[in-house]
């Protein structure tokens, strides 16, 4: 059945921008190409799509979601775009990620009968999702239509199991072979990166703040932008180089060309993909002590502080900087933690997945309930 397996991944986000549930939905199709199953990404996108197996449902607009803004689109056209790439590639199953944002996935869910697999991504700053509360009822209809559902961790569970249902656990994936043929980006100094939206929840203010009094002859390289772009900037901490949005490719080689890669968000992370890239990478990482964090992390694999907490995070980073040994130990011990979480393996697991959404269809049982399993 692999072979002929034809699977939808819908992603409600644009893929024209930076985003941790964009990069596992692409991440993942190529994964099930590799294993032979035909997978197509239906999206969103502002501007032509960043790659080949990918039908564009058109542009978005910025909503503020979690502490956040996410790019979306809701409207009928959007819809219709999406119901047509749906009959045109007839898929044997549609995998929904963050299936109750409106969107391209309310479209697949509701406008059609294919077996769905459901995933939930977010974890909730103030500990719960307001607009889910707001809608429980209309909401639980559509959470009934899933036919399998799934989190990429504890903490994305909260909300989907008020709803009346349990979660399978499925942590993401990191594409580890990608990262380990990248051309590390070089750097005349010790340097240290941060990637992520500039914004509160993120923490990069944070780590301005420990930067300023690291007292180490290192530069902090600051990718990507967002609503505190310019209030960060206008700083003027020294030694920071700011560049902008980055490619895949250029984080890539900068994950690998850092001497450490720091993460100190500060709230509202379900899982820690950067700190997966980051070690696949094979660069020792700092981060903040996050229970979304800590589901990758365990503390041999890198180092955990307060968040929000700037002294804390000067004394790890200076710690680091100045021990190359620890810098090693923790690039050892996160290079076979990346190992465990490697994209092909998240593939394999999702196919059984898929035919189980397939046979539950088949056999007319309606919304399967899963009992939650371990990793």
């Amino acid at each position: 059945m692999i072979g002929g397996l034809r699977v939808a991944l819908v992603c409600p986000y644009s893929l024209s921008i930076y985003g941790g549930v964009q990069g596992q939905v692409l991440g993942l199709a190529r994964a099930l190409r590799r294993l032979g199953a035909e997978a197509r990404v239906i999206a969103p996108c502002d501007g032509p799509p960043p790659e080949t197996g990918v039908t564009t449902v058109g542009p978005t607009r910025r909503f503020p979601s979690n502490g956040s803004i996410a790019p979306i689109t809701s409207n009928h056209l959007a819809a219709a775009r999406t119901l047509e790439a749906l009959r045109g590639f007839a898929p044997d199953v549609v995998h929904l990620h963050e299936p109750l944002t409106p969107g391209p996935t309310h479209a697949a869910l509701v406008g059609t009968d294919i077996p769905t697999v459901g995933t939930f991504h977010a974890a909730y700053h103030a500990g719960y999702n307001k607009w889910y509360r707001a809608f429980q009822r209309p909401l639980q209809r559509m959470v009934n239509r899933l036919t399998v559902i799934t989190a990429v961790s504890e903490e994305a569970t909260r909300d989907v199991e008020a709803f009346g249902v349990q979660c399978e656990i499925l942590f993401n994936g990191v594409d580890v072979d990608f990262y380990r043929a990248t051309e590390p980006r070089p750097s005349e100094r010790p340097a240290i990166f941060f990637v992520g939206r500039h914004e509160p929840r993120k923490g990069l203010a944070v780590l301005l703040d420990a930067f300023a009094g690291l007292e180490r002859d290192a530069v902090l390289w600051v990718a990507s932008s967002g609503p505190q772009t310019a209030s960060l900037r206008a700083r003027h901490v020294p030694k920071v180089e700011w560049l902008g949005r980055v490619s895949e490719t250029e984080k890539a080689a900068r994950l690998r060309g850092a001497t450490i890669v720091c993460a100190p968000s500060t709230e509202g992370e379900s899982f820690g993909v950067v700190l997966l890239e980051a070690m696949a990478a094979g660069t020792a990482v700092v981060a903040s002590d996050l229970t979304g964090y800590r589901a990758v992390a365990r503390g041999d694999e890198a180092r955990l502080v307060p968040p929000g907490d700037a002294g804390a995070l000067r004394s790890a980073l200076r710690d680091l900087l100045d021990d190359s040994g620890e810098r090693d130990r923790f690039s050892k011990a996160g290079t076979e933690r990346a190992e465990e979480f490697s994209i092909d393996h998240l593939a394999e697991r999702f196919l059984s997945i898929y035919d189980r959404a397939i046979r539950t269809a088949r056999t007319g049982t309606g919304v399967a309930r899963p009992v939650r399993l371990s990793r």
